[in-house]
């Protein structure tokens, strides 16, 4: 055996030493977060200063493209320039313009069913209401038969087709809202929760589905029946939408969408189907099972749109805060809300101006205050953090579908998205509800935050309502991003276990999308500054993180955000 000398052997372990210092084995760890209760405390006072002034008379009730939107704008900009805040766009500002197109139907329009000598005659607003995202002076639709295609729904995996070969061009197709009720085999009062949800609300029973379906199936119209039930709202609230409608603007101008969308009530629908010799409690059973096939009604609709249309750059308003890593900074956590409301629509009990207090100027206070606390917060966030208030929420998600489309920073470089649409005002809760709780890491997150409040986190109460289809965080979740919707808690300190879902009742049906939200003198912020302060230290915590969230394995989502990480493309495409 060769000897090397004591000498060589020193030599090479002098020369290895600082190779071996600058080669540790492992990243150091992660510190331990900071606690909730060390994390910069939220002014209740402070976002019902803000909420007072968004929700007052003043500002209009915040439609895009009025004055309304221009105050909110200025006021929003204003905030986040006083808090020393970035522009969130790299053109120097805090305006990302999002273009729109507004179409407000003219006069009212007489929708008419008629069957050989009988003609039903439906009243604009009151029987029904409809409207065209076609970008067009006038639509009609005239002697369309009018066919009954129960659901609507083409589910290949749930072996379901509503459409059965039916030739529907050129045709009216009237719908159901919501998703097939099939019962469960082994508790027959019960649904069935491996077809359709259960008693969770899926995109199939969304209305936005069925318009989808409609023009994928080359319908001239499409009219779907209101049930308050299964609709999660009542009739009035489909009544606000006579006002001026937007959309984005695509490149065919939308012309690849029905030419009427709209909606009838419930008793207008069940004297068509008397009409037309049918039972309309009846079809509505058997569309609840795999065997039904699309009724013809021999029935013709007839109607003509007449409308105004114009063109604008609405707003996304976004403000930066940098963050601390070189690194990591050119990632993002986004809070949302959106700005906007209804403005000023047909009077209710003599009040036009829908004022949109809970739904949404809290959201938008909500985050005006988060935004305040990161600027305090010791050590600063590692990643930046986005604060983004949008638009045109109302019209179909069309402010944050507009930024995950054209996202002003990467989606791949989007760690997670926290979406604030309705805020708590009556209280502390023990409670904080996660629509599509276990849905994604953000999850996690809220857990573990929560759990140091003393609180517990509970899936939605109301699933039938499809409330994770009804806010901005689905337009980044429909692009890979883990997004989250948190969501007031239900059970209220000092109140009966009942309290809570009551008040949401309530709220939906004499308020929600009525000139009657507005700041009441009987609310309570301190259930919102508990919730605010979660919020701040999920998004502080998500911002300090070694990985970027991801959606948890099974969900429909997460091989898009796999790919996106990756580099590689995929589209997620609702259910067809």
């Amino acid at each position: 055996m060769r000897r090397f000398p004591i000498s060589c052997v020193l030599l090479i372990l002098i020369l290895l030493i600082p190779a071996c210092k600058g080669r540790p084995s492992k990243p150091a760890p992660e510190p331990p977060p900071l606690a909730v209760s060390a994390l910069p405390a939220i002014d209740g006072a402070a976002v019902l200063s803000h909420v007072k002034i968004l929700a007052s008379d003043a500002y209009e009730g915040r439609a895009p493209g009025t004055r309304g939107e221009d105050l909110s704008v200025a006021y929003i900009v204003d905030q986040l320039k006083l808090l020393g805040l970035k522009p969130g766009n790299t053109d120097g500002t805090y305006i990302q313009k999002v273009p729109l197109a507004g179409i407000a139907v003219q006069d009212s329009p007489v929708l008419t069913f008629r069957k050989g000598a009988h003609v039903q005659t439906l009243a604009w607003k009151d029987d029904y209401v409809a409207w065209t995202k076609r970008i067009l002076e006038t639509v009609t639709v005239e002697n369309s038969e009018m066919v009954f295609v129960g659901y609507g729904v083409q589910a290949p995996e749930f072996n379901w087709d509503d459409y059965k070969g039916v030739d529907l061009k050129g045709k009216t197709m009237v719908v159901l809202v919501g998703d097939p009720p099939v019962p469960d085999p082994d508790n027959p009062s019960a649904l069935d929760p491996k077809t359709f949800g259960g008693r969770a609300l899926t995109y199939y029973g969304r209305w936005s589905y069925k318009y989808e379906m409609a023009a994928k199936m080359g319908a001239a119209a499409v009219l779907i029946v209101h049930e308050t039930d299964p609709a999660a709202y009542p009739f009035s609230v489909v009544q606000s939408k006579v006002t001026e409608q937007f959309d984005l603007i695509p490149p065919d101008k939308n012309m690849g969408r029905a030419a009427v969308e709209g909606w009838i009530t419930l008793d207008q629908a069940k004297a068509l189907f008397a009409s037309a010799g049918r039972d309309f409690d009846a079809l509505k059973k058997a569309a609840a099972v795999r065997s039904f096939n699309p009724v013809p009604l021999g029935t013709t609709a007839s109607v003509t749109l007449k409308n105004k249309l114009r063109t604008i750059d609405s707003t996304n308003v976004v403000g930066r805060l940098e963050g601390s890593d070189p690194a990591r900074k050119v990632e993002y956590v986004i809070y949302t809300a959106h700005w906007d409301h209804f403005g000023i629509g047909p009077a209710v009990n003599g009040d036009k101006i829908y004022n949109g207090a809970v739904d949404n100027a809290s959201g938008c206070a909500g985050i005006l205050e988060i935004a305040r606390a990161f600027t305090k917060v010791t050590p600063p966030p590692k990643r930046s953090i986005l604060f983004m208030f949008v638009t045109a929420e109302e019209q179909g998600l069309l402010g944050s579908t507009y930024y995950a489309l054209h996202p002003i920073y990467q989606l791949d470089r989007t760690a997670g998205v926290i979406n604030i649409d309705v805020m708590n005002v009556h209280g502390r809760t023990k409670d904080l509800v996660i629509v599509g709780l276990g849905n994604s890491d953000l999850d996690d997150y809220m857990q573990a935050a929560a759990a140091e409040q003393g609180r517990t986190l509970k899936p939605d109460p109301t699933p039938e309502k499809g409330s994770f289809f009804r806010s901005d965080h689905f337009s980044f979740a429909k692009q890979g991003v883990p997004a989250i919707n948190p969501g007031a808690g239900i059970d209220f300190i000092g109140r009966p276990a009942d309290w809570g879902l009551k008040i949401q009742e309530d709220f939906t049906r004499n308020t929600y999308h009525k000139p009657s939200d507005e700041v009441r003198p009987d609310w309570d912020m301190s259930g919102a500054v508990e919730d605010l302060q979660l919020y701040l230290a999920v998004g502080y915590r998500v911002a300090n993180a070694a990985r970027l969230p991801n959606w948890k394995p099974g969900v429909e989502f997460k091989p898009l955000r796999d790919a996106q990480l990756a580099g590689r493309k995929y589209d997620w495409k609702s259910p067809e």
